[in-house]
């Protein structure tokens, strides 16, 4: 049995896998997270601050639903987070999709093809196979 204190409120809970908050910080987590969902889908156009003001949750908070993908927003949208490795200012995920591409393209360059093997030299063969004896 795993038991950990909750990250928000200090409870002692089993934990199971995931964030380690307990059962009842993840319901009201989830409460929130409809909260802005519902609020971003009503207002398009409202930045971050806005939202946060709001509804009453962390910009932090907002950007891990981003970067979880748990929030797509639109194109247009003035809400967005960097792309980790270059900057960019996308609006799900981790990385905008040149980053992907690029990513994709070096892993895959990275895993070498296995080709054929080359044959193994053989060594050619006697026309007598009879032992031989040292002098």
């Amino acid at each position: 049995m795993n038991v950990k204190n909750c990250r928000k409120c200090g409870k002692i809970f089993n934990y199971i896998g995931g964030q380690p908050i307990c059962p009842a910080c993840r319901e009201e987590a989830e409460k929130k997270f409809e909260t802005v969902k519902n609020y971003i889908r009503e207002n398009p156009k409202e930045p971050i601050p806005k939202v946060c003001e709001e509804c009453g949750v962390d910009t932090n908070q907002i950007q891990q639903w981003i970067r979880e993908e748990r929030l797509i927003l639109a194109d247009d949208s003035p809400i967005g987070i960097p792309c980790e490795n270059c900057g960019t200012i996308i609006h799900s995920g981790r990385y905008c999709e040149k980053c992907k591409a690029e990513l994709a393209n070096g892993l895959s360059a990275s895993i070498a093809k296995p080709g054929t093997p080359a044959p193994a030299e053989k060594k050619p063969q006697k026309n007598n196979p009879a032992m031989r004896f040292l002098k």
